[in-house]
């Protein structure tokens, strides 16, 4: 993704839809941040903070650079990615959005939120009526979700990591790692889709377990999905032929072993496209 000046992303979207460095590199969108993180107490909340009155969070963006930077995306064939955690940054960015879709209509725009962590329960079907991809990681909500009811209150934990919620208003979820804030291992956000619990089992039966996914649909977020979301489904996403030959061998089958069994899983064999890059 380019994050820079607005100057400089004229020049780079001037230069056409995509820039394809070399087969294994392609950029063609650009990176937004428009709050902090949820656990600094950055992340823009539309109410306070339950553990610091006073307090809701920031906008690190000027909504009318994303605003203008949204537009020309759509003029160009750009993509847009924006950081957004809390429901004030995810609700200003939706409302960004459609108005520069309003402003340049465009069918298949594939515009994402990325992480999209804390969401208002009205605000959740308008990524579908939007088509704003939602972009998020397994990997945050069992990694916060021992402190996030001290930062949210239980009522707000209702839209929080709202997977299962999205799936069903027919949304797709690119699921990754947000490597190096998380680890990089794609088997965690994999586990924490299907149970909503920790390495140990924690809690027992998944923190909000309705939220949970199932595994073909957690198989997805890390395939088929990501490509779907980085306009990348023609080459990459599934072992189709005709396609880049990059997979993994693993030495269980984690679509059928036990939950508690799937974090164990080694790889075997990796293989870019089609050049196999590593021997267990």
């Amino acid at each position: 993704m380019v994050r820079a000046d607005e100057a400089t992303l004229d020049s780079v979207m001037r230069a056409g839809k995509r820039l394809a460095v070399n087969d294994r590199l392609w950029i063609r969108s650009i990176k937004i941040v428009d709050d902090g993180a949820l656990g600094s107490r950055g992340a823009a909340l539309l109410e306070d903070y339950s553990d610091e009155p006073g307090n809701r969070g920031l906008i690190t963006a000027d909504s009318g650079y994303l605003r203008r930077v949204a537009a020309k995306a759509l003029r160009n064939g750009w993509q847009v990615k924006v950081h957004a955690i809390g429901d004030r940054a995810n609700r200003n960015v939706l409302d960004i959005f459609e108005d520069a879709l309003k402003e340049v209509p465009t069918a298949d725009h594939r515009f994402r939120i990325e992480h999209a962590q804390i969401l208002s329960y009205q605000d959740i079907p308008r990524f579908a009526k939007l088509d704003v991809i939602p972009s998020m990681q397994g990997s945050h909500q069992t990694s916060d979700m021992y402190w996030a009811a001290n930062r949210l209150g239980y009522s707000r934990l209702a839209g929080a990591y709202a997977w299962r919620t999205l799936l069903n208003t027919g949304m797709v979820i690119p699921n990754g790692s947000d490597f190096p804030v998380e680890s990089p291992n794609p088997l965690i956000s994999f586990h924490s889709f299907i149970t909503r619990q920790d390495a140990n089992g924690f809690p027992p039966g998944g923190w909000f377990p309705n939220q949970r996914t199932t595994r073909q649909e957690a198989l997805l977020s890390i395939s088929a999905w990501p490509a779907y979301a980085a306009f990348m489904e023609d080459v990459s996403g599934s072992l189709t032929a005709g396609k880049y030959a990059d997979f993994v061998v693993l030495d269980q089958d984690i679509m059928t072993v036990a939950d508690d069994r799937i974090l164990d899983t080694n790889v075997e064999m990796t293989v870019l496209g089609g050049v196999v890059v590593y021997r267990r």
